[in-house]
């Protein structure tokens, strides 16, 4: 069971949680990056890549037995933080689309570059699967 953390008189966040309480079995998800099972980019487009991206977060979480609603902390690292901006209607879509309405803690970070260069974001998971 996970609890969302919302301090008293704290403004309500958008789009994710200040914080997540939960108990059970850890699932761990290494930094992915919007290219495929076969390690190919179908595309160079910001969502297209993010859509990706959560795609193969989830296909690892089922690995571990674990699925979307258990991820309770993601972390986004993204090279380009206009584009990102920019395309928030586009990303918000394609992460209901793959997670659904689970809004974890989160944090997104701008970087210089990722070790991929044809990759525009990664992103990071933690989900804690019930006992």
């Amino acid at each position: 069971m996970h609890t969302i953390l919302q301090p008293e008189g704290w403004a309500k966040p958008i789009g994710y949680a200040n914080g997540v309480s939960a108990s059970g079995r850890t699932v761990f998800v290494g930094g992915q990056v919007g290219w495929n099972a076969h390690c190919e980019f179908e595309s160079d487009d910001f969502v297209d890549q993010v859509r990706q991206t959560l795609s193969n977060i989830v296909a690892i979480l089922a690995e571990g037995g674990a699925e979307p609603q258990h991820i309770t902390t993601m972390t986004w690292y993204f090279i380009d933080k206009a584009e990102y901006l920019s395309n928030l209607k586009g990303v918000g879509q394609a992460y209901r689309d793959v997670i659904g309405r689970h809004f974890p803690a989160m944090a997104a970070v701008q970087v210089v570059g990722l070790v991929e260069d044809r990759a525009k974001i990664e992103i990071q998971a933690t989900a804690v699967v019930p006992e």
